[in-house]
């Protein structure tokens, strides 16, 4: 293996290449990145980078999102088969019907999608910045939320505002429902409980929470999902429960003195959790939240990649064009 990263880091020197890595990759993968991160910091890295190769570990809706806005770089995946169920869940020729019958409202579309559902959306968004973002439109706007519906209803629940949310989901946070929480806080009394919004239990007890906080606050909308927790002054059996972006995540679990969490989410960042934290125990919300897709690159793949500069992912310069407003505005708003 030690062969196989010296190698990967040579040709990534000689052909001025730099690696990216979402935090749900495989450690030996994270490892081997220059940057790790989620949705938002990727594209911000791909932004900004002054490398010729973009290599992109991660899933296909990330490398076009990268070549959507590098269309001067060569974006490369390791594995074409990376997708993604949840930007599977909705079709551009879905969009296009539901804004019809919605001709006046405003799409926001999760990064999670295709190229081309982002250039019929006006918005992109991560879980990062979606409060943020929803804010943002004008109180008199129709929204329509697209695909994930727990991210969605989280969204409504802290805004307030009433939107038309699609009924997508990804396969591997929905699985994180009631009873998993319900028994991790048996199983971990004094723990943190750090929880991505995508999840399944993020539309029951815990948007019932948020609800009864929402309702005693005076001021939701300057609420940042990625630095603070809108759960902080709840009832006791809610006050170490946080909803978190992985980014958020780490950013909270750096800070914090506690030194138990429990992590509900796809189980990869917990790599990245531990390499920051090593004297603090992180405990999956299940040993199952597994993202096929994600664990399908591996070192050899990555190499393979440098070696020969495939697979190319490359989005028209029409379809970029229209894509690239929304993501702009994603990236406009942190």
């Amino acid at each position: 293996m030690r062969d196989i990263f010296d190698e990967i880091q040579k040709l990534k020197r000689e052909k001025n290449a730099v690696i990216l890595a979402h935090n749900y990759q495989i450690p030996e993968i994270q490892d081997a990145a220059d940057y790790v991160g989620d949705s938002l910091g990727l594209a911000q890295q791909a932004a900004k980078t002054n490398a010729d190769i973009i290599v992109f570990c991660g899933v296909h809706f990330m490398a076009e999102t990268a070549s959507i806005i590098s269309p001067d770089k060569k974006v490369l995946i390791p594995d074409l088969e990376a997708g993604c169920s949840l930007a599977s869940s909705i079709s551009v020729e879905q969009l296009k019907q539901w804004k019809k019958e919605n001709p006046n409202a405003v799409v926001v579309s999760y990064v999670n999608t295709t190229a081309e559902v982002k250039a019929e959306s006006d918005y992109c968004c991560t879980s990062s910045n979606a409060v943020k973002i929803v804010e943002s439109i004008p109180k008199e706007k129709d929204i329509l939320f697209l695909p994930d519906k727990f991210l969605g209803q989280y969204v409504q629940t802290i805004t307030k505002r009433e939107m038309k949310i699609w009924d997508g989901s990804c396969h591997v946070h929905e699985k994180v429902g009631d009873n998993l929480f319900e028994d991790n806080m048996k199983l971990h009394p004094d723990a943190e409980f750090l929880i991505h919004p995508e999840c399944g239990c993020s539309s029951s007890c815990l948007l019932k929470s948020a609800e009864t906080f929402a309702d005693n606050m005076n001021e939701v909308s300057r609420y940042e999902m990625n630095e603070s927790s809108v759960w902080d002054n709840m009832s006791e059996h809610y006050k170490n429960i946080h909803v978190f972006s992985t980014s958020g995540m780490i950013n909270y679990a750096r800070k914090s003195s506690s030194d138990e969490f429990v992590i509900a989410t796809e189980v990869g960042l917990l790599h990245r959790l531990k390499k920051e934290g090593p004297d603090k125990n992180f405990y999956p919300a299940s040993e199952n939240t597994i993202c096929e897709y994600m664990k399908l690159i591996t070192p050899e793949k990555l190499l393979n990649t440098l070696i020969n500069e495939k697979f190319l992912v490359k989005v028209s310069e029409e379809l970029a064009e229209k894509a690239k407003l929304p993501i702009e505005r994603m990236l406009n708003i942190i």
